[in-house]
């Protein structure tokens, strides 16, 4: 079925934030990328990183891990990894970081605040790790915290076996992205195990019907993880994305909606996701 975008424009437009106003603009219009950035510098705090509610599930204004990934994954579909934010970010992240290089999932006083139940503070390095690093590999960050990341990142991937659903997704963002290109097939296949039968991995203690699907855990059609899906099995998620785009035009989440401010806000952004997916693998018209 073919997803209707004037619908899903309208829902953003009724619904979102100002940053995924701007960023549909750019995806769906062609409109130019500043206008999203200067949306985002208003969740940047003056340490470098970001919070003020940027991941819905972390109320607090204080930066965070979390919110300081969704900057950066921003900042990526933007075009803008050259931005003075990233190396802000960065700069952050090294700040927070343990000796070994791992990344808090959350920081003691965001407990302070509105959170999700799950969005606890961690002892230790977390999935979070994963992603960031591969954010900045791809930005191609000079940030010296990278080099320790990355160890931290080779050292879980050695033993995946304990990697939650969202850990295998994180880990294969770094491998898309690290520079090793050897060594992080070999990885990407040494996960293979984890996927079910459709290529997706349930979420333990989640929602009854929260997965990790194929497109989360394989964003871009030229990516390493792409090696574990069959065609048909992203074709099919192809199909199950439009067949979830809402009578009122937009897509919802599928974890726990634990407060009404999150969940309007987290439509918004998997709406938005919804369509950067789908315009990647040339099922929306292009932009303009």
């Amino acid at each position: 079925m073919a997803v209707d975008v004037a619908a899903a424009e309208r829902f953003v437009l009724a619904n979102a934030r100002l940053l995924e106003r701007r960023r549909l603009a750019a995806l769906v219009q062609g409109a130019p990328a500043a206008p999203v950035l200067d949306a985002l510098r208003a969740y940047r705090n003056p340490d470098g990183g970001f919070g003020n509610a940027l991941e819905p599930d972390v109320r607090a204004p204080d930066s965070e891990a979390a919110a300081t990934l969704q900057a950066l994954e921003v900042l990526a579909a933007a075009g803008a990894l050259d931005d003075p934010m990233v190396a802000g970010a960065a700069a952050w992240i090294a700040s927070i970081a343990g000796p070994d290089g791992g990344v808090p999932f959350l920081l003691p006083r965001a407990a302070a605040y509105p959170h999700a139940p799950w969005m606890v503070p961690s002892e230790g390095g977390s999935f979070l790790t994963f992603a960031i690093a591969g954010a900045l590999w791809e930005a191609g960050s000079p940030e010296p915290w990278l080099a320790r990341a990355t160890d931290w990142c080779w050292a879980r991937l050695a033993d995946p076996g304990g990697l939650s659903a969202y850990g295998v997704k994180f880990a294969l963002d770094f491998l898309d992205r690290v520079p090793e290109g050897a060594r992080a097939e070999a990885a990407v296949e040494g996960l293979r195990p984890r996927l079910g039968p459709d290529g997706s991995i349930p979420v333990s203690g989640g929602t009854e019907t929260e997965r990790v699907r194929p497109l989360d855990l394989s964003e871009r059609p030229d990516g390493r993880s792409r090696a574990l899906f069959a065609p048909e099995q992203i074709a099919a998620d192809l199909d199950r994305l439009e067949r979830e785009q809402r009578d009122d035009g937009g897509w919802a989440f599928a974890w726990l909606a634990w407060s009404p401010g999150q969940s309007v806000e987290w439509r918004g952004i998997v709406t938005v996701r919804a369509l950067a997916t789908l315009a990647a693998h040339g099922r929306l018209p292009p932009a303009g």
